[in-house]
């Protein structure tokens, strides 16, 4: 019997986040000339992308992209990502996932960039699950679950319809 799905956050709402989290990142980042936007490979780099493309729109910083890659069944293997270490050292950079459910990807992720002087760094999800194993937090969220350990957040991006949903 498959699980039933319940939409949390349709399209407008998704949009809306989006949109809201691109202000707080501006916001602590106002006196800034770059800021380097991290995605965690797949969908928070997508995510990433749109904040991004939002944040180009409102402010004047300039906006570097970053993929980042971990593998989350083997978070201990090394992390890459698509930028050179010289191009986020010294800089203010925001990592990004769509949903931070046991945090183990996003605070391996942060781990990768701990190893490298940075401006400022701050972290963003679109779902924040309060079942977390590390202690790790999410300095800007679209929502905040609460949600028992055997449901599933799962965020679809497709072209022109995306959606969050919990089964």
């Amino acid at each position: 019997m498959e699980a039933a799905k319940h939409t949390i956050l349709n399209h407008e709402e998704i949009q809306h986040k989006i949109r809201r989290i691109a202000y707080q990142i501006y916001e602590a980042n106002v006196d800034e000339e770059e800021i380097v936007i991290a995605g965690i490979s797949l969908n928070g780099f997508i995510l990433a992308k749109k904040i991004a493309a939002v944040l180009a729109e409102i402010s004047h910083i300039k906006i570097v992209l970053c993929e980042v890659f971990l593998d989350k069944r083997q978070p201990l293997s090394p992390v890459r990502t698509s930028l050179m270490v010289e191009e986020y050292t010294n800089k203010s950079v925001v990592l990004i996932d769509d949903v931070l459910n046991s945090g183990s990807t996003l605070i391996y992720g942060v781990k990768h960039f701990l190893d490298v002087s940075l401006k400022n760094f701050k972290t963003a999800v679109l779902v924040n699950r309060n079942h977390k194993k590390y202690p790790v937090k999410a300095d800007f969220k679209g929502i905040s679950l609460s949600t028992s350990l055997r449901e599933h957040v799962n965020v679809v991006f497709s072209e022109n319809e995306d959606v969050a949903y919990l089964e």
